[in-house]
């Protein structure tokens, strides 16, 4: 059991907090001014962890807390002759069973070469053959217009791998698309060089929560932001009075650029997964049942 000082628990809390109140202040003044983000109000709607738990620190599976009895009031911690640390008793077997889901989800995307042609084409087929006003982002203008969007969706094939993000198609784009991911499809065709399968990565850190450490949580939110802004760029959406400058996917070099980018955000995300594998066996062995 790794024993941290009250110091040092209390110097990383600190640490987390500050370092995630850049996008968790923003957020909640746009709440209270009703204003919607485009780009980063998709981290805290579509992904379900509210800022204030963000925001929450905690120290991870075999770790104790000196003089940590604040814990206590949260669901999960234990007082041990350590310290305060996490129980093992607090992995229900539905939790488990969550674990061994991602553990597998996760190793099997990592054993993937990625897939670098999509060209970010689902936020296009998102919109395809939609009426003005009737897209997701109503509020922004189409870079190229309804028709001229239209016209990039019929002239590069769409090869989207990404259950969640295939689901938001337009009916008529559907057909369009080389593959029709399922939810049962999941575990065999997620794949490393996905965005929305990097910004998941996020998802899997968090419903795992509180036995992945906060600093773990905030390196794949911190990453989900980087990659939803290229998401974001590469739409057909025109952001540019927000400061996004397009990445335009219908010309050969926006194309070059996006699978430039998104190479880049593989390579960082891999480092990202290897851990959360690496966590979820260290949260299975950690709670195992031990022998009589």
């Amino acid at each position: 059991m790794l024993v941290l000082s009250k110091q040092e628990w209390r110097e990383r809390r600190t640490a987390h907090r500050e370092r995630v109140a850049q996008w968790t202040e923003p957020h909640r003044r746009r709440q209270h001014q009703h204003r919607a983000h485009p780009v980063l109000d998709f981290l805290f709607t579509y992904y379900s962890f509210r800022p204030a738990r963000l925001e929450r620190w905690q120290p991870g599976v075999g770790v104790a807390l000196e003089d940590g009895q604040e814990f206590l009031s949260r669901k999960g911690f234990t007082e041990t002759a350590d310290g305060v640390a996490l129980d093992p008793a607090a992995l229900t077997d539905k939790r488990r069973d969550s674990a061994e889901f991602i553990l597998g989800l996760l190793s099997a995307t990592a054993s993937r070469p990625a897939r670098l042609g999509c060209f970010g084409l689902h936020e296009w087929a998102m919109v395809y053959r939609t009426e003005p006003g009737d897209v997701r982002h109503s509020g922004w203008p189409l870079r190229l217009g309804h028709d001229g969007t239209d016209e990039v969706v019929e002239s590069m094939p769409i090869s989207c791998t990404h259950h969640d993000a295939f689901r938001f198609f337009t009916p008529q784009a559907r057909p369009l698309n080389e593959l029709q991911p399922s939810r049962a499809d999941q575990v065999r065709l997620e794949q490393p060089g996905c965005l929305h399968a990097n910004m998941d990565l996020f998802k899997w850190a968090y419903k795992l929560d509180p036995f992945v450490p906060g600093e773990l949580i905030a390196d794949c939110f911190e990453l989900a932001v980087r990659v939803r802004e290229l998401d974001m760029c590469a739409s057909p959406y025109d952001l540019s009075e927000l400061g996004y400058e397009p990445v335009p996917i219908e010309t050969p070099q926006g194309r070059a650029d996006y699978v430039r980018r998104q190479r880049e955000f593989a390579e960082e995300a891999a480092g990202l997964r290897q851990r959360l594998i690496d966590t979820c066996r260290d949260i299975l062995t950690w709670a195992a049942p031990q022998p009589a």
